[in-house]
């Protein structure tokens, strides 16, 4: 019987202040990497200020990892991602507003506010949890009887056994098959993937949210360079010396560097987890499909002998899900 799992846990917040402690300072470490191509390489074209700004967020990724090996310290990964917005609010309040006309004045720090709500409303949402007991599919998915020997009779008991039925047929919805997060180690209906950037999983109750908050990033990324583009310089001519220009200039520069490798990869995100909604699958279905035998397909040869060759099919798209009712129809 499938019941909902008690999540509340105590708080540690001297660990918790700490890790957010190291999460600001990791901003700012990224920010200031960020920073450097505009200083020393402002003239460059944009696609090659891009390029540097990648190849230094990937240093900073490295050495980051390095020393939190060293040093065995953690950072958390929603209060970088919180800390980053707030980073980007700033800068656009304090430099890019000037020059923002006020309807879009409105609507980003509208939409600032939004992915806020969204991101805490997200930490505290039940992606789906539940306690579960492993069917006899699971069990044949997490145990050794997948080698070549026994294909045989898990192709006896995988085509006869009624589990088979409520997977293809009954449990069609992304909603009812429950997955094992290798993270929480907790089962979850319509489980996804476990997302660090938010800090939960994502499963069948949270997805809705976790797409909105998806789009409102890349809409608020947008907005920000749609705000940066409406003037050529960030400020005004006549405010502050020309030094505080410069540095205003080159601020909002590296927030606009930032902000456009952000919307790169998120649109990629977005655009793999359209294709996953089309074809009714979920990235770890995708990822870790030979653990789970209903998505895979032994390939016999022309005298009936099984061959080594594992091939993927995905038995909940409409299409293929059609085939194999076919099929196990021919075989009664």
């Amino acid at each position: 019987m499938v019941e909902l799992l008690d999540r509340k846990k105590s708080a540690n917040w001297p660990g918790l202040i700490g890790r957010c402690v190291v999460s600001f300072i990791l901003v700012l470490l990224t920010q200031f990497s960020q920073f450097l191509v505009p200083q020393f390489f402002f003239d460059l074209p944009v696609f090659i200020q891009l390029l540097l700004s990648a190849l230094l967020l990937l240093a900073v990724v490295g050495a980051v990892g390095w020393c939190r090996r060293l040093l065995r310290v953690r950072a958390s990964a929603p209060a970088f991602v919180f800390f980053s917005v707030l980073f980007v609010w700033v800068v656009y309040i304090a430099i890019v507003r000037r020059v923002a006309t006020h309807l879009m004045d409105l609507l980003f720090n509208g939409q600032i506010i939004l992915l806020i709500f969204g991101l805490c409303r997200m930490l505290s949402s039940d992606p789906g949890l539940v306690s579960y007991s492993p069917s006899p599919l699971d069990v044949i998915a997490q145990s050794s009887s997948l080698e070549i020997d026994t294909y045989h009779q898990e192709t006896e008991f995988l085509t006869s056994s009624p589990y088979l039925r409520r997977s293809t047929e009954a449990d069609t919805e992304l909603g009812d098959r429950v997955r094992c997060c290798q993270i929480c180690k907790a089962y979850v209906k319509g489980f996804d993937h476990h997302c660090p950037a938010f800090g939960n999983c994502i499963g069948h109750k949270n997805y809705l949210l976790f797409m909105v908050l998806l789009i409102g990033f890349l809409w608020t990324e947008a907005t920000y360079l749609v705000c940066l583009s409406q003037s050529q310089s960030v400020v005004p001519d006549g405010d502050g010396t020309r030094l505080e220009i410069s540095l205003s200039r080159k601020v909002a520069s590296s927030t606009m560097l930032f902000s456009i490798l952000q919307l790169v990869w998120q649109v990629v995100f977005l655009l793999w987890h359209m294709y996953c909604i089309c074809f009714n699958i979920r990235t770890d279905e995708w990822i870790h499909w030979k653990r789970y035998p209903e998505f895979q397909i032994f390939i016999q040869s022309s005298h009936g002998e099984r061959s080594s060759e594992v091939r993927f099919k995905n038995p909940y798209d409409k299409g293929v899900l059609q085939n194999l009712k076919e099929f196990m129809a021919s075989k009664r």
